[in-house]
This record gives structure tokens, C-alpha cells and sequence, in this order.
């Protein structure tokens, strides 16, 4: 079984990783922007460590249905507690069942709380030779930096758009759908994957697009806007909850899945949708950069859009506008609430509009 396979992008990334395996580190900090396929390529990787040139094991770890990998995940909605975190520097000691090793999976380490990180910080500073650990977060920032020091940091970036409709029609995807999803994902292949055969995809962008012709210094004009980009994402979503029902009756047949089942799906959408918020912007932003970029003479993304529109404001205009958006990008980020943010937003674009 070839590692990484199936991966799309990230190819630095899985050269490195592949080399690892021949000697692997104790511990490991995957980092990088969210759903860029972080906690996907770490349990493939998890999946090799311990199933080696064994297929089966191979398949069974990444279906987490290996004894040998342990994938700690928050109690709850809030965190993983100092009780899980004990339990695992308890259970690490202990000969793997199986494999000659066995590996510790946290898919979501920005949710260790303080105490439970100072906890794990023993057993990753001296490391047992039979347990290894991998940790997942957006940022190093994320953990205390006694134990993110004491990782291998591997550092993932966002997809170009060409390895995107590659790696999509790799899977079977149309080529033409597969340029769509590419071009609202982000740089995101989960995201692109999960949206490649909606067909609302290309109506979420052009909601996006149009805001730029659309903007007013009127807040009832905003709110108006806000509620037609909020309708555009709202088919990406529930493609996504169909994704997850499906995942569902796959692992839990009768429907009675754990608590942490349902509480990381939850999670998981909640990080799709705010995928698709920062998306949106992205996309908004894209045409004030084309808008400059066009009355400079330099190329744009966007070459779709009616060149007319590109030369209805000034480039400092533009550029400040642009710099507006991503200032919205940072208050979604800061958790304040999507139609107030973008509502705040349209407004303050539409001044002189």
C-alpha cells in the first residue's frame, strides 16, 4: 500500500512524512490552517506506523479500528481534560496489543486545557520507546509552548488551485465541477471534496461576486445582502450534514453513536461553516485585488468577471476595501457573529458606493 495516496496536494509534506516513517520522532505537531486534510493525512500516518506493509492494519488504523491507535478526543463540546490526559500517560507504559508500536492521535489538540497539556508534558519529554503521539492544532500557538517545543512540527499550508482540480478529478470529479469547488474551497481539499458534485457551488460564488455591485451605505440594502450570501451557503452546509449522515450509518448502523461522535461531527461542521464565511470573503476580496490589479495592467483571478465593474473605483479605493474585507475575515475569527460582522462589512463598502 502505497502512504498518501490518496492525498491531494500537500506533495512537501507527504515526501516528508513518507521519509519518516523509516524513523519515526516520539512526537509529532501537525499545524496549519484549518481543513486543509491536517488530521486526515496525520491518521493515514498513524495508520503506517503501526500497520507498516500490512494492508489490512493499514485499513483497520485509518477506520480507527485498530487497537493500537488511540484517538483522544474532547470530552464534550469544551476540551480534553487532565483526567483523559492522565489516562493516557497511564495506558502508554503498557505494551501495544499488536503492532510494535502504538500511537496517541489528537485530531483536535487545540482543545487540550493547560492542565491536561502539563500533564502529557512528561511522558513526550522522555519518550517511551512502544508509544509515539500526534497532535493536531491550527497553530503551535495553540498548546503550551513546553510541549509544542517538544514535536516535530510539520507545517501545512493551503492547496494551489491547480493541485485542487487535479487531485478532484483524480477521484472522478467532472473537470468543470471540479474548477468550481476548487475556486470557493480555499485552498481546503476536504471542503472541496465534500462541495465537488454541488451543484449550488457555483450559485455560492455567484452571490459572493455580486456584493461589490450590490453594496449600499444602507443597512437595511446590507442585511438584505447578508441574508442572500447566508442562502448561498446554506446548500454547501447541508451537503456536508449529508456527508456526515452518511458517515453515520456507516460506523453506528443503529444509530446509537457515543456522545463524542456526535459532538466532534458538530465540531466539524461548525469549522466547515466558518470555512465557508472566510471563503466568501476571500472571494469578495479577490475582485477589489482584481479591480486594482486590472488598472495597473497585472493579471486577474477572477477572469469571469465583466471588466466594466473592475473600473468603477480608484485603486487606493480598492485596496482599502480589500483590506476591509480581511479585516472582517479576523472579526469571524474573533467569534463575533456572521450577519453582524457582514452586515458591519456591507455597510462600510457601500459608502461612496
Amino acid at each position: 500500500m502505497t502512504p498518501f495516496s490518496e492525498v491531494i496536494g500537500h506533495a512537501a509534506v507527504v515526501s516528508l512524512l513518507t521519509s519518516e516513517l523509516e524513523n519515526p520522532a516520539h512526537a509529532y505537531l501537525f499545524v496549519g490552517p484549518s481543513n486543509v486534510g491536517k488530521a486526515l493525512i496525520a491518521r493515514e500516518f498513524a495508520a503506517h506506523l503501526v500497520g507498516g506493509d500490512d494492508p489490512d492494519a493499514v485499513r483497520r488504523a485509518v477506520e480507527a479500528k485498530h487497537p493500537d491507535v488511540i484517538v483522544v478526543a474532547p470530552e464534550g463540546r469544551s476540551s480534553i481534560t487532565v483526567d483523559q490526559a492522565r489516562s493516557v500517560v497511564s495506558s502508554a507504559v503498557l505494551a501495544p496489543l499488536e503492532a510494535n508500536t502504538k500511537v496517541y492521535l489528537f485530531e483536535e489538540a487545540s482543545m487540550l486545557n493547560d492542565e491536561a497539556a502539563n500533564a502529557l508534558l512528561k511522558t513526550i519529554e522522555e519518550p517511551i520507546h512502544s508509544s509515539s503521539f500526534l497532535l493536531v492544532a491550527d497553530s503551535e500557538n495553540d498548546l503550551p509552548s513546553t510541549v509544542a517545543s517538544r514535536c516535530r512540527t510539520i507545517v501545512f499550508g493551503r492547496v494551489s488551485e491547480s493541485d485542487l482540480v487535479a487531485g478532484l478529478v483524480k477521484h472522478g470529479v467532472e473537470p468543470d465541477r471540479a474548477l468550481e469547488a476548487a475556486k470557493i474551497s480555499g485552498g481546503r481539499p476536504g471542503l472541496a471534496l465534500a462541495l465537488a458534485t454541488e451543484p449550488a457551488v457555483a450559485a455560492y460564488r455567484d452571490a459572493w461576486m455580486s456584493v461589490p455591485a450590490e453594496v449600499t451605505d444602507h443597512p437595511g440594502d446590507a442585511y438584505r445582502l447578508v441574508g442572500d450570501v447566508l442562502d448561498a451557503t446554506e446548500p454547501l452546509l447541508d451537503a456536508i450534514k449529508r456527508r456526515q449522515a452518511d458517515e453515520l450509518a456507516l460506523h453506528h448502523p443503529d444509530g446509537n453513536a457515543p456522545r463524542t461522535f456526535i459532538d466532534r461531527q458538530q465540531r466539524e461542521l461548525s469549522r466547515a461553516s466558518d470555512a465557508l464565511y472566510v471563503t466568501g470573503l476571500e472571494l469578495l476580496a479577490s475582485f477589489y485585488r482584481d479591480t486594482a490589479a486590472a488598472q495597473l495592467g497585472a493579471e486577474v483571478v477572477n477572469a469571469d468577471v465583466d471588466v466594466t465593474l473592475l473600473t468603477r473605483l480608484d485603486v487606493p479605493t480598492a485596496v482599502a476595501r480589500a483590506e476591509r474585507v480581511f479585516g472582517a475575515i479576523e472579526a469571524l475569527e474573533a467569534n463575533q457573529r456572521p450577519n453582524l460582522a457582514l452586515a458591519s462589512l456591507f455597510v462600510d463598502l457601500g459608502q461612496d458606493a
